[in-house]
């Protein structure tokens, strides 16, 4: 299996792992839409239609960044099972680094799984531009139900 770079069992654990992300990912984000444009159009909720949208748009930024963490902390989990990391603090933070590009920290998975890094910055990349998508449609659905 090393035989694809020396990266077999990056990709061989990298593709599943992605699959998942991001299923789960928008899953979540398609179920935090549905209940955030669902709470703009209910009449009992009767506040200011400029706060009723405030409220409703910062709720879903926050649980976005909620899943996002929720997503570092599976590869986190991956690391630490595979070995590639040795405890979970550093695999929770270097998982948040390669979502993010941060990568100020000198935490780096063992050269074995280099490749996995590589595929968890992809995902990262992919998950902001949905979650930039979602926070979008999200925000023009609720102005729609607050003119």
């Amino acid at each position: 299996m090393q035989d694809l770079g020396g990266w077999g069992y990056d990709w061989l654990w990298g593709v599943p792992l992605t699959v998942v992300t991001l299923v789960l990912h928008v899953s979540a984000l398609a179920l935090l839409n549905r209940v955030v444009v669902s709470a703009a159009r209910s009449p009992s909720f009767k506040w200011h239609p400029l706060l009723r949208a405030t409220v409703l748009i910062s709720a879903a930024v926050l649980i976005s960044v909620c899943i996002h963490a929720l997503a570092a902390g599976l590869w986190a989990f991956a690391y630490v099972q595979l070995g590639a990391l040795d405890n979970a603090h550093d695999a929770m933070l270097y998982s948040m680094e390669a979502q993010t590009s941060y990568g100020h920290t000198p935490i780096m998975l063992s050269a074995r799984w280099h490749m996995l890094g590589a595929l968890e910055a992809l995902v990262g990349v992919m998950m902001a531009g949905l979650t930039v998508a979602f926070l979008f449609l999200t925000m023009q659905q609720v102005m729609r139900r607050t003119d």
